[in-house]
Order: C-alpha cells, then structure tokens, then sequence
C-alpha cells in the first residue's frame, strides 16, 4: 500500500482492519465538527465514520461509489471565484447527505474529486 494519504495512524489502521479483498485504500481523513469522525476512500468505496449517536456509539458506514447520486462543496460565503472556498462537502446517497468538513479546503478537494472519478 503506497502512496495512502492520511491524518491519522489510528484511523487508518480501523479502515486497512475492514478492507475487502483485492480492495485498496486510497486517503483516509480525519474530519472537525459534529457528527462524523474520518472518511476513507478505497478503491471500491467510501468509508465514513458517524459519530452522531446518542451515548458513547458510533456506526462505520461503508457506500459504494455507484450509490453515490452528487458531491457537493459546502459553503456559507460567497466563493469569489473560487470554487474550494471551503472546507466542507456533502455527499449524497439516496435521500440522505453525508456532510464532512476537513481541516483546510485542500482535502475537500481531494476527496471531492476521488469521489467524482469514481461515480462518472
């Protein structure tokens, strides 16, 4: 596994426990705010980390790419010409979005455009 991009050893230890055979993990990030916890890439799916539930729970939540119906940039201000203004993406599963906010627009980035080479 080379060239993997990641925040957190920890959190790319969970993901690597619950691969898939022939399944290759892509990026795993950690994400800020309320709700989740990472996001992980593979090459078969998304990985998320909800931590949303009442108490001490959380759920890992794994969506393949086809199940993906748009991935959106998240933003409270006017982008100004620049389409990662933010931080922050939705991603959309049927009636459901997955919003995750990273730590600097870069990541956003990455992970927007992962997911779009996936599902196009």
């Amino acid at each position: 596994m080379t060239d993997v991009a990641y925040d957190n050893k920890g959190q790319l230890e969970q993901i690597q426990s619950g691969l898939l055979d022939g399944e290759q993990i892509i990026a795993v990030y950690d994400a800020i705010g309320a709700g989740t916890g990472f996001i992980g890439l593979t090459n078969r799916r998304i990985i998320v980390q909800d931590k949303s539930f009442v108490g001490k729970r959380f759920a890992i939540t794994s969506i393949p790419y086809s199940k993906v119906s748009s991935v959106s940039v998240i933003s409270n201000k006017s982008w100004a010409g620049q389409f990662f203004s933010s931080g922050t993406i939705g991603i959309t599963v049927g009636t459901h979005v997955y919003e995750i906010e990273f730590r600097g627009s870069d990541k956003a980035h990455h992970v927007h455009n992962l997911i779009l080479s996936h599902t196009s």
